[in-house]
This record gives structure tokens, C-alpha cells and sequence, in this order.
């Protein structure tokens, strides 16, 4: 049985790709900041068509905190074992004005908290011989933004950290895969997305997440078409770009 964990999985991606593996049939492990969020998912589970939460495992922490790979052991340890950890913790805001607190709690939780996990997690791939990496970076890793700069940097950050995981796995030619999945509007509750352009119903954008993520694909752009824009933003001359970014 496929062993999964997410971290980040209380709201949107992070849950509802929780809910695509359980209901698969693997043993998850879920974490968040908010431990009856975590609980209610477990409940969901046992809904009329969901599964049997005797294979949902529960690790309630904050990314920013002292005690990531602590947690992510015992997790581990519940599981009996990890084939895929999806890092979806995120934390992003418009700072018009350049607040330090949202530029510092971006990275806090989008590199730090990320690269503490991910490489624990990579070297515990590369002693077992396999495993699967994958995280949610985003469109805007293209391209500096002046509405989110922390945000924009931090996602560039998760990017080229995870390209350079991949060429060091097949440098070691050892079967550990890495997935950089790069949203761009995606439907949740949490975010208000009004007047924006190719916003993904938040199932759409899930669905399209697990297949790549299950293909082993490097790269997956939701929805498939953002991959345009994604191009674009890296070859538009800095003149037409300072207009929009």
C-alpha cells in the first residue's frame, strides 16, 4: 500500500489532494497548524463513499517552527514507512507597501519550512534506495512580481531547489522523482481571485495535480494552457513586463 504524506493539507490543495489519496487507497499522513481541521478530514473520509480512516495519520505542527523533522519521523514512523511527500504549505499576500512581516513570513514558510522538510525527506529517499518528492511552486517562480516580491522570490526558490534534487537523483541513478507543480489561478475558499483570467476550478486543478504528480512528471503547469504564460514571462523585454508585473 502507497504511503503518502502532505504537508499543509487543513484547506484547498492541500486537502482535497488528501481526500485523491485516501480515497485511492493509500496510507496518508496529513499536517497543519490547525488540528481540527486535520480531524474533520478524517471524519469526511468516513462519509458515504469515502474510506476507513484506519489509514489517515494526523501530525498537527507549523512549518516555521523548531520541530519539522521530528514530526515528520513520527509521521513516517505511523505510516511504516514514505513513497511520496507532497509539500503544500504556502503562505502568500499582496505587501503594496513592502511590510517586512509578509516578506518574512513568506520565506519562513515557502523556503525555510520547505527546504528543511524536502531535504530531510530527499536524504531519507536516497538511503532507502526510492521515493517521490513533489511541491507546490507556482506560475509567478518566473518572473519578479512587484504586488508579491517575497512570494514570487520564494516560489522561484522551491523550483530551482527541487531541478537541482532531480539532477542530483539522476547523477546518483537512484529512482527518486521529483515534481515541480506550478499553478496558476486556482478556486479556493481562501483566495479572492475576481476580475482574473483562466482561474481552475479548485477539483480541475487537483485532479490535473494528482495525475502529474502520479505520471512522475518533472514539471506540471495547472491548468495545462498556464504553461503559455509561463513561457511568455520569461522572454517578455523588461519595458513591456514593468506594465503588468
Amino acid at each position: 500500500m502507497k504511503k503518502v504524506i502532505i504537508i499543509g493539507a487543513t484547506s484547498g490543495i492541500g486537502r482535497a489532494l488528501a481526500m485523491h489519496y485516501i480515497n485511492a487507497g493509500c496510507r496518508v499522513g496529513i499536517t497543519g497548524r490547525r488540528n481540527a481541521l486535520l480531524e474533520s478530514l478524517r471524519q469526511e473520509s468516513q462519509q458515504p463513499g469515502g474510506t476507513a480512516y484506519d489509514n489517515i495519520f494526523i501530525e498537527c505542527f507549523d512549518v516555521t517552527g523548531n520541530e519539522n523533522t521530528t514530526h515528520l519521523q513520527s509521521l513516517i514512523s505511523k505510516l511504516g514507512g514514505l513513497d511520496l511527500l507532497i509539500y503544500n504549505s504556502g503562505y502568500g499576500e499582496p505587501s503594496p507597501s513592502l511590510e517586512w512581516k509578509i516578506e518574512k513570513n513568506t520565506v519562513d514558510v515557502n523556503v525555510n519550512g520547505f527546504i528543511e522538510i524536502v531535504n530531510w525527506t530527499f536524504n531519507f529517499f536516497v538511503r532507502q534506495g526510492h521515493g517521490h518528492l513533489a511541491a507546490i511552486s507556482s506560475v509567478a517562480s518566473n518572473r519578479g512580481n512587484s504586488f508579491a516580491p517575497a512570494y514570487s522570490a520564494s516560489k522561484a526558490f522551491v523550483s530551482c531547489y527541487l531541478e537541482g534534487l532531480l539532477l542530483k537523483a539522476t547523477r546518483l541513478k537512484i529512482p527518486v522523482y521529483v515534481t515541480d507543480i506550478q499553478p496558476g489561478f486556482v478556486k479556493t475558499k481562501d483566495i479572492n481571485l475576481k476580475g482574473l483570467f483562466w482561474v481552475v476550478p479548485l477539483e480541475k486543478a487537483v485532479r490535473q495535480m494528482y495525475l502529474g504528480i502520479e505520471s512522475k512528471r518533472f514539471r506540471v503547469y495547472v491548468s495545462r494552457r498556464w504553461w503559455l504564460i509561463a513561457k511568455l514571462m520569461k522572454i517578455v523585454p523588461r519595458f513591456i513586463y514593468s506594465k503588468i508585473g
